[in-house]
């Protein structure tokens, strides 16, 4: 339910399981954190995560998620080793954001979305706390006032809102997406693994809050 194509650098990850709208098991978010660690340690450059069909994931499986996956330590992980990476990473909105799918694309360092996309993280609604990091890092992009709106008052941005507010950073048409993050990532593409790690050092990392 993970795809895995690796070419010249270039780590795409793709969440396969678009019969259930790419919701997420123990199992693929284990393997996220495995493709992950790889990344880091073969020298991408840059890692990519996007998602089949029209959603990009809607969080947790419901039957994992009420079984205790929706407190599990597995999302804070994996998004923490995604933050951490050397390479530059891309989440590509292939469709909606909901739920603990949210942290992953919070540690990208970009994320770039089609215009239906919707980005919402219901956790008042549902009765869980947010994973550790995410109010930091979604606060760090969109302001106190605005995260709370996402995490305290259910709110379901709009790809277009969530431009405006700097959740995300490029709108692009569906059949253009991995299009438009290969542009924007062909300069990483084309270096070495050393020089991109070496300017993402220089910048600072999104506060994740923790």
């Amino acid at each position: 339910m993970i795809g895995l194509e690796i070419e010249d650098g270039l780590w795409t990850v793709t969440l396969n399981r678009p019969d259930k709208a790419n919701s997420l098991t123990r199992a693929m978010l284990e393997e996220l954190d495995d493709i992950a660690r790889r990344a880091g340690d073969d020298g991408a450059r840059v890692l990519v995560i996007t998602g089949a069909g029209k959603v990009f994931s809607a969080g947790a499986d419901l039957d994992e998620a009420r079984a205790g996956l929706a407190t599990d330590g597995v999302w804070e992980r994996l998004s923490g080793r995604i933050a951490a990476l050397p390479c530059l990473t891309v989440a590509a909105l292939n469709g909606t954001l909901a739920g603990g799918a949210m942290g992953m694309a919070l540690a990208c360092d970009l994320r770039i979305a089609v215009p239906s996309a919707k980005v919402f993280y219901p956790v008042m609604k549902l009765g869980f706390l947010p994973q550790p990091s995410d109010p930091g890092r979604l606060a760090a992009l969109v302001g106190p006032a605005r995260a709370k709106m996402i995490l305290m008052a259910g709110v379901k941005a709009t790809a277009e809102e969530a431009l405006g507010w700097g959740l995300i950073d490029r709108l692009t048409e569906p059949g253009a997406l991995l299009e438009t993050v290969a542009e924007l990532t062909a300069d990483a593409r084309g270096a070495s693994a050393s020089h991109v790690a070496a300017i993402k050092r220089m910048i600072p990392p999104t506060p994740s809050g923790a």
